[in-house]
């Protein structure tokens, strides 16, 4: 048993999901309009499994690609631990439980921004990576989808101030995440024959580059409290902190070399977004 939970889990590549899911959460208890456990619950484990479902689907339709790569030959399928039928199944199987969970509030937007993000996913930005390794700028509108799709869940307006600053943020911060996993692991891509920005630009420049988006996206951070989406005098203090701290510490790796450098950009890049989930969440007891 434990062993086929695990495998749906790598399957579902739950650790990258569940910050979806945590960032769904944000976006709901951002609006401040009191909180209905069930509906939070549905807009979280609905976007949950919907996220699953389209990394499941993605495992699939990159298996061969996978199974090229160092860091991503043991996954489920190119591992012969599960086969891309079985595969194909089990990710309808989540997409379609986490429709129905979405479906289940109020309101359809939720639904329809879920839909929205698999699709983009799956149907756009997988296609092409194969065509461009500028893929992740497009495709990093799938990350500014699920604080939305919290925010509608609690009644709020797609076009409210809050939640565009909250997902133009989450937005930016996709492009200098993957990029770092980039500066660890391009040379991987092109022997996948992907195409891939180490092929374009040396390790300086692409560090230059990421350095550019992550000042943008720590920049960006500070519409969240112009926006209204945080209030309290705590609050705007520590985003502004931690935006002036993830700056510093990006271009203190821009000037460095070396696969543990990037490593710690990107765990530092991660924390950040998490540390914005949880005093954009937490703004309201600040």
């Amino acid at each position: 048993m434990r062993q086929k939970i695990k495998l749906l889990a790598d399957l579902g590549k739950v650790r990258i999901t569940l910050l979806s899911t945590f960032s769904t959460a944000m976006g709901y208890l951002s609006t401040g309009s009191g909180i209905d456990p069930l509906f939070l619950f549905l807009a979280c484990a609905g976007t949950f499994l919907l996220a699953c479902g389209s990394s499941a689907l993605n495992q699939v339709q990159e298996r061969e690609i996978d199974a090229r790569m160092e860091r991503t030959r043991m996954r489920p399928i190119p591992s012969g631990a599960i086969s891309p039928a079985a595969a194909t199944l089990v990710a309808g199987c989540f997409m379609a439980a986490g429709a129905i969970l979405l479906s289940l509030l109020p309101s359809p937007l939720p639904l329809i921004l879920g839909l929205v993000a698999a699709l983009w996913y799956n149907g756009i930005y997988t296609p092409l990576k194969k065509w461009t390794p500028f893929a992740v700028v497009p495709g990093s509108l799938i990350g500014a989808i699920p604080p939305a799709i919290g925010w509608t869940a609690a009644g709020g307006g797609l076009l409210a101030p809050p939640i565009v600053a909250l997902s133009f943020f989450f937005f930016l911060w996709q492009v200098p995440h993957f990029w770092l996993l980039l500066l660890r692991h391009g040379k991987e891509y092109e022997a996948a024959h992907l195409p891939s920005l180490t092929s374009l630009f040396s390790d300086r420049q692409l560090s230059r580059l990421t350095l550019i988006w992550t000042l943008a996206c720590a920049t960006s951070s500070l519409l969240i409290p112009l926006s209204g989406a945080v209030r309290s005098t705590a609050a705007v203090i520590f985003l502004v902190a931690i935006a002036f701290g993830i700056s510093l510490s990006a271009a203190w790796t821009s000037k460095k070399e070396g696969s543990q450098f990037f490593r710690l950009a990107f765990h530092a890049i991660n924390t950040y977004s998490l540390l914005i989930i949880l005093l954009v969440s937490l703004d309201g007891y600040l």
